[in-house]
């Protein structure tokens, strides 16, 4: 029988092409479970598959051709996506912050490899350069908490700019000097060449693309214009002496006012980027990993504890700093360190350079100790961020205390509620929760959807969707209620909806929960969870056991905080309508301080509403709430998402709580309105796919059920 080992590792380019778009597709799934930055999966997936992990692949020349491009697209396009006006606006601030984020990490980075681990000046200046700069990996929790405003957060992107360019500008200037003369007509030559390529580059770029994008429209043309320039740009730089990397960075910013951010020709920049060069480029870095290393003991560790220590030390002092001398809240300074902790692409990046260096025959600059370092110090900073940010937007979301605004026009501006319908058993009755959270003052219109598969069925299936959306579209015109009916063919379930909703500008998505087990044996069903992570609107998620006119009373648990979400009062103000048309007696649950609010609202709109508040201080009383819930009534929860100010690990619980306690209840799961736009493509940084249960919630679960069976 033939070894297998013998195929390995693996050399035909179209074999190896196959076995890294396998890890392009299945790394963000497996990273997601196991909660991991999606930068770093393709870093370890690179290692697995490398010479220094399982051996599979052979690192050709397509890594270095994809990697070299890679590298310079994370530098394109870290700079195009920066808000250059922003910038230009608060220059004075920024050019602070810039420096001190630079200088502190800078200084006490250089100083420990020096000292303690005995670096040479140059490799203790690479590292010193990494860790000044920074990658703003915690930016879209910001997004999510509708802070993107804030000055700390304005001040933060900027000086991450600022920083990135004088670490680049500082290790090209130190890559160019090495092995040559440094005296002062070195340096004299190096500044004028830099000067005059810097120059060159602004008057030229600017130019050529506003003769060109105003003259070609074309998609192709259009972006493969904008690549040339990026290869030009990075050439030149080359040429004069500089790193690649600078040049790939300094066109980005020039670009960056020649390509919106929203639209058709950055998308395609973004996705070809995002989807092949970068992931190619990680996977590559990967490969060069001596994972074994990591186990030997000794210098590793404390490489990785002395710049993780002093890289983190040095962005806190700058943060804190700064924001003590602009006189911001310790909250502010909070936020300005997590966003400017996280190390990822520029660290990549540097790193790469200083692997092409050699001090001496057979001795490069970076030490496999060194490469190990950095991405282990990648991962931990990662987290660092992440974890900082969060808690940053949660301090200043409650500090401000910005309530939402509970007017009545914002309320019901505009009301347009989307009712994907599959099942004619069920249509109906979602059709009747609408017309109970309808604004009594005008005619709320409806959108009825059928989203049918684009399979060997789909003609029939289509039939069978818009026949129910016309009656439904009768039932809803006999109630004095239009409906617009669309039946819509999608590869994937959840965004056809997502789209329909754009498309119809709808404020509510009305959704039936899953209630088939021959279909999805998941709480969410198949498509549901992915619809609410993917849309930062509305959602009301129901299952109704029996028809509303036999509902008698009405139980709301309320999570803590819920005061805080931009969309508390557009939920509440469906409930209350709903609970009124309905004639039922309505008990909300939850704590004093978001109680208070729902009293104050009911009370000045709804005088004539059946009420009574109760005491929840806790989502673990959910079991004894149950206790109280008969099969008449309607116990709706509001939940949250990830990631906002009102969210709790409890709520992870929610699924198992659901089916152990409110089995062949009637219920309704509301998502409330979130600040930003949820994600539309995956990112070098994040994911659009989030996995419902972390490997390591599975794993918990598993454990209980074993244990409860030997108990048994």
């Amino acid at each position: 029988m033939t070894d297998i080992a013998s195929y390995f590792p693996i050399t035909d380019p179209t074999l190896i092409f196959f076995v890294v778009l396998l890890i392009i597709l299945f790394a963000p799934i497996i990273m997601g479970k196991l909660r991991i930055p999606h930068i770093i999966g393709m870093v370890l997936a690179g290692v697995a598959v490398g010479k220094y992990g399982f051996n599979i692949l052979v690192r050709d020349n397509s890594f270095e051709l994809f990697g070299k491009v890679g590298l310079y697209y994370i530098m394109f396009l870290a700079s195009l996506e920066m808000d250059m006006e922003g910038v230009k606006r608060n220059k004075g601030r920024f050019g602070v912050f810039g420096v001190l984020t630079f200088g502190v990490p800078f200084l006490l980075t250089y100083v420990a490899c020096v000292t303690l681990l005995h670096y040479s000046a140059f490799a203790s200046l690479l590292l010193g350069c990494i860790m000044a700069s920074n990658t703003l990996i915690a930016y879209p929790i910001v997004g999510r908490y509708g802070l993107q405003k804030k000055p700390s957060v304005t001040l933060s992107v900027g000086s991450s700019m600022i920083s990135l360019l004088m670490s680049l500008v500082t290790l090209a200037a130190a890559v160019a000097s090495y092995g040559g003369e440094t005296g002062v007509w070195f340096w004299l030559w190096f500044v004028g060449k830099f000067v005059a390529y810097c120059v060159g580059i602004a008057i030229v770029i600017p130019h050529m693309a506003r003769w060109f994008l105003r003259r070609y429209s074309d998609a192709v043309m259009q972006f493969i214009f904008v690549m040339s320039m990026l290869f030009m740009s990075a050439a030149l730089s080359e040429a004069v002496g500089l790193e690649g990397i600078f040049g790939a960075f300094l066109s980005g910013l020039i670009l960056n006012r020649f390509i919106p951010h929203v639209s058709p020709l950055m998308n395609r920049i973004e996705f070809i980027g995002n989807a092949l060069f970068i992931p190619y480029f990680l996977i590559g870095v990967g490969m060069l990993i001596n994972v074994r290393l990591l186990f030997a003991g000794g210098e590793i560790v404390m490489v990785v504890l002395l710049i993780v220590a002093f890289g983190t030390i040095g962005k806190a002092l700058a943060a804190y700093l700064a924001a003590f001398f602009f006189r911001m809240p310790r909250s502010s300074g909070n936020m300005m360190f997590g966003l400017t902790s996280a190390h990822a692409a520029g660290a990549i990046a540097m790193v790469m350079i200083g692997m092409r260096i050699e001090i001496g025959p057979g001795r490069p600059l970076v030490t496999d100790d060194m490469l190990n370092g950095v991405v282990i110090m990648i991962l931990f900073t990662c987290v660092i961020s992440t974890m900082m940010t969060q808690r940053a937007a949660q301090q200043i979301t409650l500090r401000d205390s910005e309530m939402p605004d509970d007017s009545e026009e914002r309320i019901s501006r505009d009301e347009k509620i989307l009712i994907p319908m599959k099942y004619p058993e069920y249509a109906q009755r979602l059709v009747n929760v609408a017309m109970m959270m309808r604004n009594p003052k005008n005619t709320t219109a409806l959108v009825g959807l059928n989203v049918v598969y684009d399979d060997a069925d789909m003609r029939r299936n289509q039939e069978q969707g818009q026949h129910l959306l016309d009656d439904m579209a009768r039932y809803a015109a006999a109630a004095d209620m239009t409906m617009q009916t669309q039946v819509r063919v999608a590869a994937n379930i959840a965004n056809g909806i997502r789209h329909a909703f754009k498309e119809f500008r709808a404020t509510d998505v009305l959704i039936g929960m899953h209630m088939h087990p021959e279909v999805s044996q998941k709480f969410w069903g198949e498509f549901h969870q992915s619809l609410f992570n993917g849309l930062n609107s509305q959602i009301v998620m129901a299952r109704l056991k029996q028809p509303l006119s036999t509902i008698r009373r009405i139980e709301v648990a309320v999570p803590s905080r819920a005061q805080f979400e931009p969309g508390f009062y557009k939920w509440l103000e469906r409930v209350c309508r709903m609970a009124v048309n309905m004639e039922c007696h309505t008990e909300f649950f939850g704590r004093d301080d978001v109680l208070q609010h729902i009293r104050e609202f009911v009370s000045s709109r709804h005088g004539d509403m059946r009420v009574s508040f109760a005491q929840m201080q806790h989502w673990v009383e959910m079991p004894e709430l149950a206790s109280t819930i008969s099969d008449d009534h309607l116990f709706i929860i509001v939940t949250a998402r990830k990631g906002t100010v009102s969210y709790k690990t409890a709520l992870e619980r929610l699924p198992d709580e659901m089916q152990n306690n409110f089995s062949g209840k009637n219920i309704m799961i509301i998502f409330p309105d979130q600040h930003g736009d949820a994600m539309e493509e995956m990112t070098f940084a994040q994911p659009q796919h989030t996995e419902e249960l972390s490997a390591y919630e599975t794993l918990s679960k598993w454990l209980r059920r074993k244990l409860r069976m030997k108990e048994k």
